[in-house]
Formats: C-alpha cells, sequence, structure tokens
C-alpha cells in the first residue's frame, strides 16, 4: 500500500473537525481524571454562588428587622463558602494541570511518532522549519493551553453557567435581562471567530517560512558566500519577515476589535437588572435583597466571562497550532508492513523517468540491473542525474513513470523496516547525535557489544581517534562533550551503516569530505566488510571507479555508457574522456 508522495510541499493542517475528533480522543485517554477535575470545578462554582445570594438574604433580614444574631450567621456561612470554593478551586487547577500535562505528553509522543513516520522525501519537500516550528513553538502552544488555559477555561465556564443560573433562579425577568444584555459580545465574538482561525494558520505558515530561510541560510553559509548569494537570501529573509510582520498584524488587528467591544459590554447586564430591579422594587414585586442578589451575581458573571473571552482568544492561537501539530496524520505514511517479500538481492530500474515538482525532467528513461553482491560506481558531470537515481534506487523517492525493483518488488512498495535491511543510502549529510559514541552507533544496532561496536570503528578507520577519546565508546559527543570534524561525523555514519548491515549499500558521494588516504582506506574497508553485498557508489573521485566491478555513465539523466573501467577507458567514449581529465592526460590513453 502506497500513499502521496506529498509533492505539494507543504505539510498539512488538520481541519476543525479533526481537530476537534482529536480533542475528544485526548480526553477520553484520561477520562478519569478529567471527570474528577469536571467535578471539583462543579463543587467550586456551587460554592461561590452561596455569597451573592446569603448577602441579599442579610439586606433582607435586616429591612425586615430581625435581630443581629441571624445576619452572624449568614455572615458566618458566607466566610465558610468563600474558603470552601478558594480551596475546591485550588483542588481543581492542581487536577486539571495534572491533567494537561499527561495529555500534552500524549500530543509529544504523537507528534514524534509520526514525525519519524514520515517519508524521506516528504520531509525534504516540506522543510525542516516547517516541521521544527510545528514540533516546538506549535507544540508549546498546546502545551500552555492544556496546562493554563484549558484548566481556566473549564473553572470559568462552570462558574459562569452555574452564576447565570442563579439569576434565573432569582427571577426569570432578571435572567433574561443579563442574557439580552450580552448581545454584543455575542455578536463580537462571532465576528472574531469567523476570522480568527485562518488568520491565526497564517500567522503560524509565516513563522515556518522565517524559521526555514534562517536555517537554511545558516546551514549553508559557507555555499552562500562562496556563492555571493548574500543580498539574494537577504532579500528572501526580508521578504518572509515582512509577510510575518503582515499577519501579526492582522491577528492584533482582530484582538484590538474584540476585546473593547468586550469591555465597554461587560457593564449592560448589570446596569439593565439595576434598571428593571428598580422598577420592580418600586411596584413591590421583587425585595431589594433581591435585586442585589441579581446585580451581585451578574457582577460576579463578568469575571469568569472575561476569562472564557480572554482563554477564547487564546485557543484559536493553540488551536491553529494543533491544528498544524495534529496535521501530520493527514501527511503521506510509508507503507504498511502487509507488503511482498523480495525474492532476491537483484535490483533492476526499468524505463524510469522522474521530474522534481518545479523543475524539468532529470532522469530520461533509464535501464540499468545491478547483480547481487556487484560493486558498480556510478559516475557523471554534475547535475547528470546521479543523485536522483541514488533516491530513487533507495526508496526514497518513486520515480515519475517506469519501476525500480528489488527481488521483483517495487522499492516505494517496501515497508520501511524492510527497505532498510535491503537497501541503505549514505549521503554526504552526516549527523553527530547528542550522547556517547556508544549512543551514536547503538542507533543502527541496539543489541551490539563493545566487539562488534570496536569492529564497526575499525572497518572505516575510525577506532584510532575513538580510543584516544577521554572515554572512548563512553565519550560525550556534541553540545558540551568532544567536537568531532566532518570526516569523523562521517566515519561514524558509515561505522552505523556497517552495524545496519544491509544486503545493498548506496554511496552518494559518502567519502567526499574525507581526505583521499583516508576516504581510499575507508572505502577499501567498507568493500572487506561488505564482502558479497551490493554496493552503489555515486563516484566523487574516479579511483572509486578504477576498483568497481562496473561504472555507469550518466550524462543528461541518461545512461550513456555501462561497463568495466578497463571497457570504458578502452572505449575512448565520455567516460575515458573524464578519466583522462581526472589524471590530467589529454589525449586518448
Amino acid at each position: 500500500m502506497t500513499v502521496a508522495d506529498g509533492s505539494s510541499g507543504r505539510l498539512p493542517v488538520a481541519e476543525p473537525a479533526e481537530v476537534r475528533r482529536a480533542t475528544a480522543r485526548l480526553v477520553r485517554a484520561d477520562g478519569r481524571a478529567f471527570t474528577g477535575a469536571l467535578a471539583l470545578n462543579v463543587l467550586a462554582a456551587g460554592a461561590g454562588l452561596a455569597g451573592p445570594w446569603l448577602l441579599g438574604r442579610i439586606i433582607d433580614e435586616v429591612r425586615a428587622g430581625h435581630g443581629t444574631g441571624v445576619v452572624d450567621r449568614l455572615a458566618a456561612a458566607i466566610l465558610v463558602c468563600a474558603v470552601a470554593q478558594l480551596l475546591l478551586a485550588r483542588w481543581a487547577r492542581y487536577a486539571g494541570h495534572r491533567f494537561g500535562e499527561r495529555t500534552l505528553a500524549r500530543v509529544r509522543e504523537e507528534f514524534v511518532g509520526r514525525a519519524l513516520s514520515l517519508p524521506a522525501s516528504v520531509v525534504e519537500r516540506a522543510g525542516t522549519g516547517d516541521l521544527t516550528t510545528r514540533g516546538t513553538a506549535d507544540v508549546a502552544a498546546v502545551g500552555t493551553t492544556l496546562r493554563d488555559a484549558g484548566p481556566e477555561l473549564l473553572v470559568c465556564t462552570v462558574q459562569a453557567l452555574f452564576t447565570l443560573g442563579a439569576v434565573f433562579a432569582i427571577d426569570p425577568l432578571f435572567g433574561a435581562v443579563g442574557v439580552l444584555a450580552l448581545t454584543p459580545i455575542w455578536c463580537a465574538l462571532r465576528w472574531y471567530l469567523r476570522r480568527a482561525r485562518a488568520a491565526y494558520l497564517a500567522e503560524g505558515a509565516a513563522t515556518s517560512e522565517v524559521a526555514e530561510i534562517v536555517a537554511s541560510t545558516a546551514s549553508g553559509a559557507r555555499t552562500v558566500e562562496a556563492l555571493r548569494l548574500q543580498e539574494r537570501r537577504t532579500a528572501a529573509s526580508r521578504d518572509a519577515l515582512e509577510t510575518s510582520r503582515r499577519t501579526r498584524f492582522r491577528t492584533l488587528h482582530l484582538r484590538t476589535v474584540f476585546f473593547p467591544v468586550v469591555e465597554v459590554s461587560y457593564s449592560l447586564p448589570v446596569a439593565g437588572v439595576l434598571l428593571l430591579g428598580g422598577a420592580l422594587h418600586a411596584r413591590g414585586a421583587a425585595s431589594l435583597g433581591a435585586v442585589v442578589a441579581a446585580a451581585l451575581y451578574l457582577r460576579q458573571f463578568t469575571d469568569p466571562l472575561d476569562q472564557i473571552l480572554l482563554r477564547v482568544e487564546q485557543l484559536q492561537s493553540s488551536g491553529a497550532s494543533f491544528a498544524r501539530v495534529e496535521g501530520l496524520a493527514r501527511a503521506p505514511r510509508a507503507v504498511s508492513d502487509d507488503c511482498p517479500v523480495p525474492a532476491d538481492d537483484r535490483i533492476d530500474v526499468t524505463g524510469v523517468r522522474y521530474s522534481y515538482e518545479h523543475g524539468g525532467e532529470v532522469l530520461r528513461g533509464v535501464d540499468l540491473t545491478v547483480r547481487p553482491g556487484e560493486r558498480l560506481a556510478v559516475v557523471g558531470p554534475s547535475g547528470a542525474g546521479k543523485t536522483t537515481l541514488s533516491r530513487l534506487l533507495a526508496g526514497v523517492d518513486a520515480p515519475s513513470a517506469g519501476t525500480v525493483t528489488v527481488g521483483g518488488v517495487p522499492v516505494a512498495d517496501l515497508a520501511p523496516e524492510t527497505l532498510r535491511r535491503q537497501v541503505v543510502l549514505v549521503t554526504q549529510e552526516h549527523h553527530v547525535f547528542l550522547g556517547t559514541v556508544r549512543d551514536n552507533l547503538l542507533i543502527a544496532e541496539p543489541a551490539a557489544g563493545d566487539q562488534k561496536l570496536w569492529a564497526a570503528l575499525a572497518a572505516v578507520g575510525a577506532a584510532d581517534w575513538v580510543r584516544e577519546l577521554p572515554a572512548g565508546l563512553d565519550t560525550e559527543l556534541g553540545g558540551r562533550g568532544c567536537r568531532t570534524d566532518g570526516s569523523q561525523a562521517q566515519q561514524l555514519a558509515l561505522a552505523r551503516v556497517v552495524l545496519a548491515d544491509p544486503h545493498t549499500l548506496i554511496l552518494d558521494e559518502a567519502t567526499a569530505l574525507l581526505d583521499p588516504t583516508t576516504a581510499r582506506h575507508t572505502e577499501r574497508a567498507l568493500a572487506a566488510v561488505l564482502q558479497g553485498r551490493t554496493v552503489i557508489a555515486i563516484a566523487h573521485r574516479l579511483h572509486t571507479a578504477h576498483d568497481a566491478d562496473r561504472v555507469a555513465v550518466m550524462e543528461d539523466g541518461r545512461l550513456t555508457e555501462l561497463g568495466t573501467h578497463e571497457a570504458l577507458v578502452t572505449g575512448d567514449g565520455a567516460y575515458a574522456a573524464l578519466w583522462r581529465t581526472w589524471h590530467g592526460t589529454p589525449g586518448r590513453p
């Protein structure tokens, strides 16, 4: 089962319905804690309702001329209810925060799992900036909501509903006036919600674009300087920052319209009840205590309502962030594990064509068979399609036309676990993970012992410098630990390949950062370790082609020559010209 190739570039964003379903799923995952927090909030809200009602009772008792004993008892009851509300509210917030932290942990784990399951081609086309922003800023925004806004919104919602219900209990007319006076807030909220989600999603996308440009410019700083691209990158950064500024001003405009309208409207329910209550009291239809209690309830109602509206604004931002985080669930996935098993290790490339999204055709009808155990070198000028071919062979990308199969099974149809036991691609891009040398190696083979680790390091010529480290295999690398240079990092990457032990290894200029002596030693060591396995080398130095069983020559996206080194040199074609140029010997060999 295959999936879409993610050619649209950007990672998807979840629809509102999907966000609601994901939220419900997270609540169900910790339903007991959520129910407990909700129950505590209900009790706290109930305790908070007693104060205004008891105060109204005190007013009526005093007007009736009753003794101070009743007033003292009612005042004591107000104090008890206030303390109970304080304790229950704190307990409810504590329970809500614990629920939020556990739920955030689930969100983080799901995000990491989904990110790791994305095909490499999808990540490359989307850009690391978008994925990084979703995994940091967006997840942090969701975490803030789960820890703070979520529990606070729950508390305030329960308080607001109970308070409004108490006003209706005193007198339905007071409740109706209070609800009617909230109409401006309702209209402002609808205006805001219709615009907020799109505005915050645009802001998040603009932030991702800024992160992508900064990350790519920083990682390629030397290339930018070498090709004198400073002005172009500066202009691109300014454009991205300008877009980000406009999106942030858009969300700021929404807030500056929404909140002033809300603030002015808070006084309307209280004013309406006082005017109505005064008229009813003058006619003897309502007691002064009832009017005071209703007014106090509506005045008290504005505090949770204010928090609700404030949190609703925050929810629009965090909801957009959650939509971006949850959007990874819609991203293309690697194939399932119920795929066919390759019959053997033979790789066949038949009629392969490939075009990038915003470019011309890179490969044009390539036919190639790689025999098991063969060492094949792929050479050609820059831009000939060598790297693209290596990506298709490794299953990173799928061909636009034609097929790439291993053991008769299309490489693109293999599950990641199956594929990596078949084919591993090693490029110039390498990474040293935070941790020890041992940690960096065990990624490839968690069960490997020290003897196997040292053997892998020795195979790629890295054993000597690792032994010189302060703690050998247990030396911390990166960050505050020992720093590795480019060649050492590349040797660690090759050692991981040795430990992974695939039947086919594709080296896309994987030794380009090593000095010639070390590179030749590493390639020969790898050849010895991978004896009987298939090695496809995208040759950067032609001595790699000299040592290969066969050489494939790529020109302008086509396979133009295929044969042994001696036969191609004798044939006096494109490879012979490359060989003479490399050796500095013009003319026929």
